[in-house]
């Protein structure tokens, strides 16, 4: 919050230095144009910086990063300002020097301002390293953990030493299961200071502000020992040990109905980020959803002579944790395409029919092969290769049982083929686009590469990674039908 805050006081002394050095020295808070202006830039900045978590891991970000990180935002700043005045028709009453010069001033003293308050909180965090820890865990375990500490050097905590669990069920002897000499005095720099058995008597007479258990194993974990130290009061820190998140997913502590509970997901977000997906879902599907009443009244007839019944075509598909619904598209198919699949499932380009791929499709209206082998395409391959089809899902999208970008819904015959670990597709909202479609392998025939794909995007979902992927669809329909 601080960075948030710093950022935006730059952003209005940058502003305030431009307006001066172009008008003189004169109050550019009366006039109501450039105020405008001000609080239009300082709402894009301050929401954009939010949304997109700009200052995430901020102290650890080098000289180049930080850089890149300010121009970024000064872009945005700019932009804003620009498409701003482009609405209101009010460019001609704004200095474009103003502009031109805020553009210049706010990056460099954005720049200094954070690298200055990096500074100084790193200096303060370095004075105030007071809070001993002490560390609990097992040979193999202890290595790792000493260097994940380590490095980490924002972390106002200061190592005091290491107390060795044994490698088997239950605590160790004196020796730890080894003689005296197998046991190592330092790991990492860090000394190992006292045994499971003499731990509590060593906290007595030392040091120690918290401690940290951390196993490679569940059965590593004493609860007698980790009685004593809550007895003696000392904060204790349980991490989960490797075998009880096999599947590397997040992890986090809270509650649930009054009860305390630990929670794993392959992904979770705060509740804002949410929101502003769900809002994002919301404007786009309105604009989608009023081109496809522009699309039906342009193509519908088309469709219904080359095939009479209805224009629009509906599915049940499987969605976000096994929710079924009614996906909705444009008809590209005869009216017994469904009927006609189960003639077709020989020529399936996916194996094990987890998806259905064919290079020749003669269920697709006006689709036929020509006696040489070629393929003549008809009205239906039009509104497909266009993706026009795929309009109609944007009313999914406002009816929030799809986003304009997840994973593509099965169908209730290949969700039910699905393995244990296929389901993690289901695990957010379904998309209209998403990121194996945009991956360069959208015509895939291993049902495993769109499996990783999709754990790869909702592993790694953030909402700038949507809008990159937007762009990506865009970029790839028009690309892919200019070279048609």
């Amino acid at each position: 919050m601080d960075f948030i805050m710093l950022d935006l006081l730059c952003l209005h002394l940058s502003f305030l230095a431009a307006y001066i050095i172009r008008h003189g020295f004169s109050n550019p808070y009366d006039d109501k144009i450039y105020m405008s202006l001000l609080l239009c830039v300082t709402l894009v900045n301050l929401v954009l910086t939010t949304a997109l978590n700009s200052f995430k891991n901020v102290l650890k970000r080098g000289y180049h990063i930080e850089i890149v990180a300010t121009l970024r935002q000064d872009a945005i700043v700019v932009a804003s300002a620009v498409m701003f005045l482009f609405i209101l028709k009010e460019s001609s009453n704004v200095s474009r020097t103003v502009l031109f010069l805020m553009g210049m001033i706010y990056p460099v003293v954005s720049y200094l301002t954070r690298m200055v308050w990096k500074a100084f909180l790193k200096k303060r965090l370095s004075n105030t390293w007071t809070r001993s820890l002490l560390l609990v865990s097992t040979l193999d375990k202890a290595e790792s953990v000493v260097n994940q500490i380590k490095s980490r050097p924002t972390e106002p905590y200061r190592l005091k030493g290491l107390i060795l669990l044994n490698q088997s069920v239950g605590l160790a002897d004196d020796t730890l299961g080894m003689s005296s000499d197998e046991i190592p005095a330092m790991i990492e720099g860090v000394p190992v200071v006292a045994t499971p058995e003499n731990a509590a008597e060593y906290i007595c007479r030392e040091w120690v502000d918290e401690i940290l258990f951390s196993a490679t194993r569940l059965e590593d974990y004493s609860g007698e020992l980790l009685n004593q130290f809550m007895e003696m009061g000392v904060t204790v820190h349980l991490c989960m040990p490797d075998s009880f998140n096999p599947y590397d997913q997040k992890q986090f502590a809270g509650r649930l109905c009054g009860m305390n509970v630990l929670t794993s997901s392959i992904r979770w977000v705060d509740g804002f980020t949410v929101m502003m997906k769900r809002l994002m879902d919301i404007i786009i599907g309105l604009l989608g959803s009023l081109i496809t009443l522009f699309l039906a009244a342009v193509i519908g007839p088309a469709i219904y002579f080359s095939s009479p019944g209805p224009i629009f075509f509906q599915q049940v598909r499987v969605g976000k944790n096994g929710k079924k619904f009614k996906m909705y598209k444009f008809r590209s198919m005869y009216l017994d395409a469904e009927e006609r699949k189960a003639e077709l499932l020989d020529e399936n380009n996916v194996k094990d029919g987890m998806m259905f791929k064919l290079d020749y499709d003669p269920r697709i209206i006006g689709c036929k092969k020509r006696s040489d082998g070629t393929i003549k395409k008809g009205m239906g391959n039009f509104i497909r290769d266009w993706s026009l089809d795929e309009f109609p899902q944007f009313i999914n999208v406002l009816q929030g049982d799809m986003s304009v970008v997840g994973t593509r819904p099965p169908t209730v015959d290949e969700w039910e083929k699905y393995e244990l670990h296929h389901r993690q597709r289901l695990a957010i909202k379904p998309g209209i686009t998403g990121l194996w479609q945009v991956s360069g392998r959208s015509n895939i025939t291993d049902f495993e590469e769109v499996v990783k794909l999709d754990a790869q995007y909702i592993a790694n979902w953030s909402i700038g990674r949507d809008i990159k992927i937007i762009l990506q669809t865009l970029k790839a329909v028009v690309k892919r039908d200019g070279a048609k």
